[in-house]
């Protein structure tokens, strides 16, 4: 047998070469492995061998048709590829750039976030972040939220399971870990690693338990801002507000403040603006974000001096500021990955 296979294989060696087309090729395989082939004959002869032969003729007919597959891998490769270069009609420098423009782009909301943090490092401030997963105390507590306030039923914020850590989390005894509702958690954070002043915005991801649709996502994004220095008033929250309004959305814009309440705002108010770029939108009043001076209870949670120190904070959401420049009446369009959608903003 082992001459047998030899042979068998001395052959195919030699008659590859000259295979050129796919109906040669299989014409060749099958000489050789088809059900008349030369090989599947050994196989059968496998029958006739000594008991005691088996095992040393098993390994060299396994050897064989490894070689074999070897080769008619090989052969089969040289025949696509000779297909392929007659398509083409040229050969293929695999270093040149496609001609099919696939170049990416920056997300619209990512292109939005870095326009308005661009705003505010004009007027000092400088970009802060945080753990997406907080405790309860910095999210809630430290911002002076009640523990019976609607913001902090199992209906509005998602809560993680027992059990589930947040490096370095600020926590004031046993407490649940939630994903945070908003990135009012960068402040606290930043004010317990500093003493004043601060100046920031904190861009991020924030979670709620809000139904889908056109306006409402349970993941969207927010930016917030804070600055505690001596003397803040609401003049330097207005002059801040009005200088971002104007850069965003044209020299003409204007805002005016509507009072609101917030747990760690007071006084508080909503913001609303009203600019001639806005489309159809234009001329009309809308609301793009809370603001107010930090309440004193919040400093002292932090261990501030309220009696040294003032503050102002605000904070917007990134798809209502996207949606208003660029005209978009759907949040959903920003999730959807579509394509058609993503590449008017390249």
């Amino acid at each position: 047998m082992q001459e047998q296979l030899a042979a068998i294989l001395a052959t195919a060696t030699a008659a590859a070469p000259a295979i050129a087309t796919r109906p040669e090729y299989e014409s060749f395989k099958a000489r050789i492995v088809g059900p008349n082939g030369s090989l599947t004959a050994a196989m059968k002869g496998m029958a006739g061998v000594p008991k005691e032969e088996r095992p040393a003729a098993g390994r060299l007919l396994n050897e064989t048709k490894g070689a074999l597959e070897s080769l008619f891998a090989a052969t089969l490769g040289r025949i696509e590829a000779a297909e392929i270069a007659a398509r083409l009609g040229a050969p293929v420098d695999p270093t040149l750039p496609s001609p099919d423009d696939f170049a990416g782009s920056l997300h619209p909301l990512t292109q939005v976030r870095e326009e308005v943090s661009g705003v505010f490092r004009k007027l000092g401030f400088t970009i802060a972040e945080g753990p997406e997963i907080e405790s309860e105390w910095v999210c809630f507590d430290a911002l002076n939220t009640p523990g019976n306030h609607p913001a902090r039923d199992m209906q509005d914020t998602l809560y993680m399971p027992p059990g589930t850590r947040c490096v370095d989390a600020p926590r004031r005894g046993v407490e649940a870990y939630v994903l945070r509702s908003h990135t009012s958690t960068v402040q606290i954070r930043t004010m317990l690693r500093q003493e004043p002043p601060v100046r920031i915005v904190a861009p991020g991801r924030c979670f709620r338990r809000d139904t889908v649709d056109a306006t409402h996502s349970a993941n969207f994004h927010q930016i917030e801002g804070l600055w505690v220095d001596r003397d803040v008033t609401l003049r330097d929250l207005k002059g801040v507000l009005d200088f971002f309004v104007r850069e965003m959305f044209g020299s003409g814009a204007e805002i005016r403040f509507r009072p609101s309440f917030f747990p760690f705002t007071e006084p508080s108010f909503e913001m609303d603006v009203r600019s001639s770029g806005l489309g159809r939108l234009s001329g009309r009043w809308l609301e793009i974000m809370g603001c107010g001076l930090v309440d004193p209870r919040v400093f002292e949670n932090v261990g501030y001096d309220a009696s040294r120190w003032t503050g102002l904070a605000f904070g917007m959401g990134l798809e209502r500021i996207a949606m208003l420049l660029y005209g978009i009446d759907d949040i959903r369009h920003f999730y959807a990955n579509d394509l058609r959608f993503l590449r008017q903003f390249a």
